[in-house]
Parts: structure tokens; C-alpha cells; sequence
């Protein structure tokens, strides 16, 4: 009886959060994935009854460059942003309660401003009249006719400056529940710095890696505006032909076939990491093993 009040009281409690999920994120999937198994109608819709072809037409020989463009991109911007994240991280959990709290804040004040308006002050200063261009032609690190801006090097920039403190914080929460005596005690059974650093601290906060991984790789696939307007021809992503397909061509059917096909990109690794964490750390569930 004990235990039936116990699985209530847990399922009363989880149930807002699924039907949350269910409503806004579950039955929307479903709704995009069913819509690109329909066919196109003449007004750009979505028209009767039911076709392979959308999924057919994504054999268009464009498509493998800017998938694998997508994937190397979403992968650098995570490898970048977790090396500068951990020792950031590591860096602030150590310091006083004063200046912790004013790192943390100026890792969160741009978010006080507009995505956008962020976006477009990096095109300002990758302009070749900007700030940073004439700086690097001044030590003649570039020449004055090198473009900086509409190119993958400008997309990697902005997309590492934008999901950085996405993976600062949860590696920050992690670092400030380590117990650093752990490290202290590795150096004297003789390990040195860097292994202490490897082998103690980087296991021990490999929740916060996780989550610092997923958090930056996912959006970093489906991101379109970044390569919008810092790209060019040749810094196009995935999220920028979903977003043609669906204010340009208005072929909602191939825009939700591409969407299909990206949730998969996100979802079939996402699994994969969470089997072989759960694996690692043996049957016992991984939610509960954070709480």
C-alpha cells in the first residue's frame, strides 16, 4: 500500500512535465514527421493522401555538402566550446563568493541583449571596415583584400561565441560540487597536475560535460540565422534550407522531410550517449543517479 502511494505521489508529480512534453514537443514531432509523407498541393500546402516522394527528393546531390557542412561545424562548435569551457569553469568554481558571482554574471549579461542585434554587431566587426579587420591588417596577419565575413571560419566564430555559456554553466555546476580534495590527494600519491586535472576532475564533473555536450551540439545543427547572415553560398546549414523550403518555396512537405532528418541527427546520437553513460554507470537510471 506504501509503495502504490509512493508510485502515485511520483506520478502525480511527472505527469504536468509529460503532458508538457506530449503537448508542445511529442504531438508537433509526430505532426512534422506525418506531413513529410504528404504531398505538395498547388498552393505550396500540404495536399491529399499520401507519397514517398517527398522523402525521394532528398537525394539531391546538394544535400550530402551541406549535411556533412552541418555536422562538422555542430561538431567543432562543441569541441571549441568545451575546451574554453572546462578550464573557465574549473577556473570559477574556485573563486570567492564575490567574484564568482561577477564572472557568472558576465557570462550572463548577453543574454540581456537581442540574439540578433549580437549577430549583427559581429558582422560589424568582421566588416572590412570594422574594428577587427583593420586590426589584423595592421600586423599584416591579413591582407586588406581578405574577406573575414560570408565564409564557415565567420559561422565557427559566432557560433562558438553564441553556445559558449551553454557550456560554461553546467560545467560551472558541476566543478562547484567537486571535491577538490580528490585532486590534492592524487598529487600526493604523485600524480601530476595535468593528470589530477585528466584523470580526477574531468570524471568527476562528466554530468556537466554531458549536458555541456548536448546543450551546444543540438541547437548548433538547427541553427539557420548565424549562417544566414554571417555566411555565404559557402556556409550554408541544414536549418537555412528548412528555412527556404518553408518561406521561399513553400514546400512545407520537403521542409518537413529535412526537419525529419535533422531530429534524427539530434536524437540517434543524443541515445547513444545516454546508452553508453547508463552502461557505464550500470542499470541504475540516469535521472535519478542526478537528482
Amino acid at each position: 500500500m506504501k509503495n502504490a502511494r509512493s508510485h502515485l505521489n511520483e506520478l502525480l508529480v511527472t505527469l504536468p512535465s509529460l503532458l508538457w512534453l506530449a503537448i508542445f514537443f511529442l504531438i508537433p514531432t509526430l505532426i512534422v514527421l506525418a506531413i513529410a509523407f504528404k504531398p505538395t498541393d498547388f498552393y505550396g500546402g500540404v495536399g491529399a493522401g499520401w507519397t514517398l516522394e517527398t522523402l525521394r527528393s532528398l537525394g539531391n546531390p546538394n544535400y550530402p555538402a551541406i549535411i556533412w557542412r552541418t555536422i562538422l561545424l555542430s561538431i567543432a562548435t562543441t569541441i571549441i566550446c568545451i575546451v574554453l569551457a572546462v578550464p573557465t569553469g574549473y577556473y570559477i568554481a574556485r573563486l570567492g563568493t564575490r567574484w564568482r558571482q561577477i564572472m557568472l554574471l558576465l557570462i550572463i549579461v548577453p543574454f540581456w541583449t537581442s540574439f540578433l542585434i549580437r549577430i549583427y554587431a559581429w558582422k560589424v566587426l568582421l566588416h572590412p571596415d570594422g574594428l577587427i579587420k583593420k586590426f589584423l591588417a595592421s600586423l599584416s596577419i591579413v591582407d586588406i583584400h581578405t574577406s573575414l565575413l560570408h565564409n564557415q571560419w565567420a559561422v565557427l566564430l559566432v557560433m562558438v561565441y553564441t553556445f559558449l555559456p551553454f557550456a560554461i554553466l553546467p560545467i560551472y555546476a558541476a566543478a562547484e560540487k567537486f571535491d577538490y580534495h580528490l585532486v590534492e590527494a592524487a598529487r600526493d600519491l604523485g600524480a601530476r597536475q595535468w593528470q589530477g586535472f585528466y584523470k580526477v576532475f574531468l570524471p568527476g564533473i562528466r554530468r556537466g560535460l554531458l549536458t555541456a555536450i548536448l546543450v551546444v551540439f543540438i541547437p548548433a545543427l538547427g541553427t539557420y540565422l548565424i549562417p544566414d547572415i554571417m555566411g555565404g553560398p559557402d556556409a550554408e546549414m541544414i536549418g537555412n534550407k528548412i528555412a527556404q523550403r518553408v518561406f521561399v518555396d513553400r514546400n512545407l512537405p520537403h521542409a518537413s522531410a529535412l526537419s525529419a532528418l535533422l531530429t534524427l541527427a539530434v536524437f540517434l546520437p543524443m541515445v547513444a550517449v545516454l546508452f553508453l553513460q547508463r552502461k557505464k554507470d550500470g542499470s541504475e537510471p540516469i535521472i535519478k543517479e542526478s537528482a
